[in-house]
């Protein structure tokens, strides 16, 4: 059932909605009008029983209170956004998030915003509910198929009656976010049913619904179009590769942007298999490759005015006997040889195919996304992801697109006395190197296939996947770097 969020006018107390909640900010609960007007209808006790569990409005506070009948609604959450003078169009997304989230086992739910607080953030608002709402239910069966699902969430912003911009910028927030969700679905779905085709139907549903061109390769494909690398990855599972290319084409673009996403269904590691604790988690190796789909569903609900490639290179990375191996050379689009050193490093060879490819489309600029590698979760955690550019000015401006964005990246350096690790004695290159300083390395050799064209590569290897739910991020599949990537696109 798809969720529906409407702006409201009038009382929020009055509303039928199965669950109530009422943003506070911190300071004098007494002075705020909805929870003063609720105080009133419980006789005082609300205010009471909100000083006995030290609630005070504060950031992530918040307390669910029984209603006994006294109003409407069945439940009563409140949820602290913090100090009024911090209440931004970011934490008016993650309470709206927190709030769906409260509200994801009823049918219903009412929200009540701030006093004089959204200061237009109703796109913002929009993602954060529908964030907040996602549940991945699709496997269960019996009782543990929920009873019920969020279907309704309505807005009551205070004073004043919702406006036509307000109605239209919570809509789009809303659709943001579904397509974004999209790219959650897919890190979630257990990788016998994602396969790279079955990525690349997702890809096509996509493009279908959003006018856009795709032009996807099979293996046969792959291996004439001269992406050996690539090839070389799938060649030993019987879910053959796929290579992926979505165009949203606007009329007069003013720019053209080529996003690029690693999209590994499972990566086993291949014939340097990896241990087995953990390895289930590697049906989301195709992080990266989420976040270019839930970007693409994303740009055709926003629209820029730019000119947007999705590209990824999908495929299944299995020991056989028909397996790549450690030893192994071979070519690449971009021309270059390559010597294999590890198997289980075999993102960076499907993104040195997809990125020569995006080269040849002769963007502005390339932004590639991955969970590339351990070694950027051992450095910057779970939450947080790398990113490498070259370019000063590009990384402010992705900078400032994460924030907007409200996700956690860092800029990290292309230490250029790492590349000597990447000589190899009978190829071009070596595509690992010294497991010290390794996402930095990673990040050295996919420079190798951008040429001269202004890039930004996103280590995304700890946040695309989360083991608890937390703000907009649920448990699971998270569809990190969606968000910032169309923060950027609409930056230009």
């Amino acid at each position: 059932m798809a969720l529906k969020v409407q702006l409201s006018s009038g009382d929020a107390i009055s509303s039928d909605a199965d669950v109530l909640a009422v943003c506070a900010t911190e300071g004098p609960l007494e002075k705020q009008s909805v929870i003063a007007a609720l105080d009133e209808v419980f006789g005082g006790e609300l205010l009471e029983h909100a000083r006995n569990a030290d609630f005070r409005g504060k950031k992530d506070q918040v307390l669910d209170v029984p209603t006994f009948g006294r109003i409407p609604a069945k439940r009563l959450v409140l949820l602290g956004v913090g100090a009024k003078r911090g209440v931004n169009a970011g934490s008016l997304r993650v309470v709206s998030a927190v709030a769906a989230r409260a509200a994801s086992t009823s049918s219903s739910l009412a929200l009540a915003l701030p006093d004089k607080a959204t200061g237009g953030a109703f796109r913002e608002i929009g993602e954060g509910i529908v964030f907040g709402a996602y549940r991945f239910t699709k496997y269960f069966t019996g009782d543990r198929r929920p009873k019920k699902e969020l279907g309704t969430v309505s807005l009551y912003k205070g004073r004043g009656k919702p406006t036509v911009a307000e109605r239209r910028a919570l809509d789009l927030g809303a659709a943001v976010a579904e397509a974004i969700s999209a790219a959650r679905d897919a890190v979630n779905e257990p990788p016998n049913q994602l396969t790279p085709a079955e990525l690349a139907n997702r890809c096509k549903q996509v493009a279908r619904r959003g006018r856009m061109k795709i032009t996807v390769l099979d293996k046969r494909g792959i291996e004439k179009a001269g992406m050996k690398l690539h090839y070389a990855v799938g060649q030993g599972s019987v879910n053959e590769p796929r290579f992926i290319h979505m165009v949203y084409k606007p009329k007069r673009a003013k720019s053209r942007i080529a996003f690029v996403g690693k999209g590994l269904t499972f990566d086993s590691g291949g014939l340097c298999i990896k241990p087995a604790p953990g390895m289930g988690e590697m049906k989301s190796d195709m992080g990266g490759s989420a976040a270019v789909l839930g970007l693409m569903g994303a740009v055709a609900a926003s629209k820029p005015n730019v000119e947007v490639h999705g590209i990824i290179a999908a495929a299944e990375n299995m020991p056989d006997a028909a397996a790549y191996r450690p030893g192994d050379v071979f070519g690449s689009l971009d021309g270059k040889s390559v010597e294999i050193i590890n198997t289980d490093a075999e993102g960076r060879l499907v993104l040195a195919d997809a990125l020569a490819f995006a080269r040849k489309q002769k963007p502005d600029v390339i932004v590639d996304a991955a969970t590339l590698t351990g070694a950027c979760v051992v450095a910057l955690g779970k939450t947080c992801s790398a990113f490498y550019t070259g370019d000063a000015s590009l990384a402010k401006q992705f900078d400032r697109a994460a924030s907007d964005a409200g996700e956690s990246f860092w800029r990290m350096p292309l230490l250029e006395e790492l590349r000597e690790q990447l000589k190899s004695d009978i190829a071009d290159l070596k595509h690992t190197g010294d497991r010290w300083g390794g996402s930095i390395s990673a990040a050295l050799f996919l420079r190798e296939f951008v040429g001269d064209v202004p890039w930004i590569h996103c280590d995304i290897a700890g946040p695309a996947l989360s083991d608890r739910a937390r703000g907009v991020v649920p448990k699971g599949g998270t569809g990190h770097a969606a968000l910032t990537f169309l923060k950027l696109v609409e930056s230009v």
